[in-house]
């Protein structure tokens, strides 16, 4: 596979962006799926997982600088109830002594 030209690159990232823009308008995943298709046809697949991992991080980098946070069950909470909602972990170890003294 050869590298994609100029023109290609520039429709694949007009594509990406309607899909982009298409969530981003509050649409749903099957609302937007013909805009997916599109994206998905015309860039390459290593460039699709790409900017799909870069939309995750910077929603992620968005909520974060919002001042939310995103608890350890993915809850999503502002600054403002984090310290009304808390998530705990708790670790049940079971401990066994596999040293033989005879």
């Amino acid at each position: 596979m050869s590298f994609p030209s100029k023109e290609d690159r520039i429709r694949c990232w007009s594509h990406r962006d309607e899909y982009w823009k298409c969530l981003d308008d509050g649409k749903t995943e099957v609302e937007c799926k013909k805009f997916r298709e599109q994206y998905e046809k015309f860039c390459p697949a290593l460039w699709v997982k790409h900017f799909d991992r870069k939309r995750e991080y910077l929603k992620f980098k968005e909520q974060l600088e919002q001042g939310g946070t995103c608890g350890l069950d993915g809850d999503k909470t502002n600054k403002s109830d984090a310290t009304a909602h808390t998530s705990k972990a708790v670790f049940n170890f079971q401990t066994t002594n596999t040293n033989t003294y005879d």
